[in-house]
């Protein structure tokens, strides 16, 4: 399974790369308004992190738009600044739209805000070459969210469709496992929900214990 960090934090995206190998990156508007930098400079200080690589970043359209033309002019404006972004694109009738038309033209895309398996189901057969399914907004409005993954993939693989799913807004370690388990090809998360789930009270107790015998023992 592939790990993005769903960030537009220059410094973390850059530790991530750097101690994660992190697969790729997610943005929407919300991260580059926390990045507190301008949209074009974040977008392209990314780029240049990923510059060499064949790492997908997902680089959202202006969500104001609800014409497929003006979301594909702006999406081929956005693949032309690098070859590593993908165009994130909202799962409503222009943007299934969009996304056929980008597919036309290689460029890839990113279908966001998913929420049920009839819109990932769109997703993939307009050409999307990643779908991203939301889990943690799901839950939290008291939705079960195992069988939508599993649905999802379920789909994918049943007509061999090549989008791949992205496990979008996991909140934890446990949502990780399920996705990984539902056969997801990714999951995106924040740093924090990262090192959480890799963190664990019983191995700080079990170093704990092996330091204590290292330094008893004799070393030669």
């Amino acid at each position: 399974m592939k790990f993005f960090l769903d960030s537009a934090m220059t410094d973390q995206i850059s530790h991530a790369l750097e101690m994660w190998d992190i697969d790729g990156v997610t943005t929407n508007p919300r991260h580059v308004q926390v990045s507190g930098k301008p949209f074009m400079t974040v977008i392209n200080e990314i780029a240049e992190i990923f510059a060499g690589t064949d790492k997908p970043i997902s680089v959202e359209v202006n969500p104001h738009l609800d014409d497929w033309k003006e979301m594909v002019k702006e999406g081929k404006k956005l693949a032309a600044i690098s070859p590593n972004f993908v165009v994130k694109l909202p799962a409503s009738e222009a943007g299934f739209k969009a996304v056929y038309e980008l597919a036309a033209d290689d460029i890839k895309s990113n279908l966001t805000l998913v929420f049920s398996p009839a819109q990932a189901l769109m997703a993939m057969r307009m050409g999307a070459s990643f779908v991203s399914p939301f889990i943690g907004w799901k839950e939290s409005n008291g939705e079960e969210i195992t069988h939508f993954i599993d649905e999802v993939t379920m789909i994918r693989n049943n007509f061999g469709f090549e989008t791949e799913i992205i496990v979008a807004a996991a909140r934890n370690a446990r949502q990780i496992v399920n996705a990984a388990v539902s056969g997801a090809d990714i999951v995106t998360a924040g740093m924090p929900v990262f090192q959480d789930a890799l963190d664990h009270p019983y191995t700080d107790v079990g170093l704990g214990k092996f330091q204590s015998f290292w330094d008893e023992t004799p070393y030669e």
